[in-house]
């Protein structure tokens, strides 16, 4: 299999970020409550997929504390999906009048939120980070555009398939979440070049 280079993800996140942007509040909610009942159901794979991660880790000598915060339990991945379900519960942050006003000739101004369009996350060993960062990219209509480390890449990529196949049950493009497979620092160059 090959990587997909780092442009071309982000066009496909950009023209993912546009349905996104025009969701409405269920179909976002209803990602994040299908994320987290996969997640639950996949829960082997996942593990799986990190119980790789962590034993590359342990060859390379990585300490202990590295090695606890990318290790995933089955505790660990409930409190995940538990995190999925909390952001759709939260309010909906797309389209709150934040502040507003009357001019003198009557014209009505106001201040709402909206999406950015792509939010671009590095992080580092930790695979919970790749469910809460997309799951608030999510919701707030945004496009989840996520390059975690080479230590965590199987568990990354094992969660995203996840939420990616949630986004498309909920009628939305699955290139909402896109997870930058190249590990390497040229790569993690290229991605904070994109626009």
């Amino acid at each position: 299999m090959s990587v997909v280079p780092v442009p071309e993800l982000g066009r496909r996140v950009k023209v993912a970020s546009r349905a996104l942007a025009v969701a409405s509040t269920d179909q976002k909610d209803d990602a994040l409550r299908t994320a987290a009942d996969l997640l639950v159901a996949r829960a082997d794979e996942v593990l799986a997929a990190n119980e790789a991660d962590v034993a590359a880790a342990g060859d390379r000598g990585e300490p202990a504390t590295v090695i606890d915060r990318l290790r995933l339990t089955p505790a660990r991945v409930e409190s995940m999906a538990g995190g999925l379900r909390n952001v759709a519960g939260l309010p909906d942050p797309v389209g709150e009048v934040l502040d507003g006003w009357v001019r003198p000739n009557g014209l009505r101004i106001s201040r709402v939120r909206v999406p950015l369009g792509v939010v671009a996350i590095i992080y580092e060993n930790r695979p919970n980070v790749t469910s809460d960062a997309a799951a608030l990219c999510l919701k707030s209509g945004n496009g989840a555009f996520l390059r975690g480390s080479s230590g965590a890449i199987r568990s990354n990529t094992a969660v995203v398939a996840v939420l990616r196949e949630a986004v498309e049950k909920a009628g939305l493009p699955a290139d909402a979440v896109v997870l930058v497979e190249d590990t390497s620092r040229e790569a993690a160059g290229e991605f904070m070049r994109q626009r």
